[in-house]
């Protein structure tokens, strides 16, 4: 009896440790990782599944071990356009409402950076200072297909989701 009982503990003491140790395994399967994220698209839906997408894989891989960037350029910039602010641009959606918000501080807490398009903001009479959500001028690069390959040729995996 004393052995069934020995070999139980010793099961449940290898689950346990299978357990707890199954979030570190992941990370460490991945190692470090750089990432750009591809975002054009004005869809509140499909923006805030890649929101999810983007959260899941910090989840994977560990915020510490992962340089993650999304760049927005033309109809993506409503992910950033506060709904009040749509009217002034030629955009035609604001999506930055509280919730996306909310979501787009958690990713940038965990180090996520967004990049926005020059050229977007002047075509569509977008103001980053007014019309974006927690933009700031260091966010802005001159053209968002070029930074995006500007970052592929840096080492950055490229992901539209």
């Amino acid at each position: 009896m004393s052995d069934i009982k020995s070999k139980l503990i010793w099961a449940l003491f290898m689950c346990l440790t299978i357990v707890i140790s199954n979030p570190s395994m992941a990370s460490e399967r991945y190692g470090k990782q750089k990432v750009v994220y591809h975002i054009n698209y004005d869809n509140p839906k499909t923006q805030a599944g890649a929101l999810r997408n983007i959260q899941n894989h910090i989840n994977a891989v560990g915020a510490e071990k992962l340089e993650l960037k999304i760049v927005l350029h033309g109809k993506g910039l409503s992910l950033l356009l506060e709904p009040d602010a749509q009217k002034n641009t030629k955009l035609k959606f604001g999506n930055a409402t509280d919730t996306m918000q909310a979501k787009i501080s958690g990713l940038k807490d965990q180090g996520v950076e967004f990049n926005v398009c020059a050229n977007t903001l002047k075509g569509k009479k977008i103001s980053y200072e007014n019309d974006l959500y927690d933009v700031e001028k260091s966010n802005i690069v001159p053209s968002g297909v070029a930074e995006l390959t500007h970052l592929q040729a840096l080492g950055y995996t490229y992901i539209k989701p």
